[in-house]
């Protein structure tokens, strides 16, 4: 994977841990992470698509993270140019650099996380 052609402007004054801050206000949003994958594991996929794949999310809930990830230039959003016209969301080189954190956070998961019996007894 090459590195993105250009750097995302943050502002951060003496603060130390301000690139991991950064980049955790960037992906920390609940369905962030979650889109990235499913976007690396499928490629460009139109809104219905992802709604079908993110089990559990609400149109706007969907919406509202698509547009703060295409702000923080994580994704971009492509007309494509049918009749009728449809959409469909793809990662830039910026999201695409996110895979091996999206791998860390997969494999972290599967070594120290199991599924809980009930649904009380489950941590998140």
């Amino acid at each position: 994977m090459s590195q993105p052609s250009s750097a995302l402007p943050t502002w951060c004054e003496g603060d130390d841990w301000c690139p991991m801050e950064s980049t955790a206000a960037i992906i920390g949003k609940k369905w962030h992470p979650v889109i990235v994958h499913t976007l690396l594991e499928n490629g460009p996929l139109g809104f219905n698509a992802l709604q079908r794949d993110l089990d559990g999310i609400s149109s706007k809930v969907l919406s509202e993270s698509l547009e703060d990830m295409e702000d923080k230039h994580l994704l971009e959003r492509r007309v494509i140019s049918e009749t009728p016209f449809r959409v469909e969301y793809a990662l830039t080189e910026h999201g695409e650099s996110l895979e091996p954190v999206i791998d860390a956070m997969i494999d972290w998961g599967e070594t120290y996380l199991e599924e809980a019996t009930e649904p009380a007894e489950s941590i998140v």
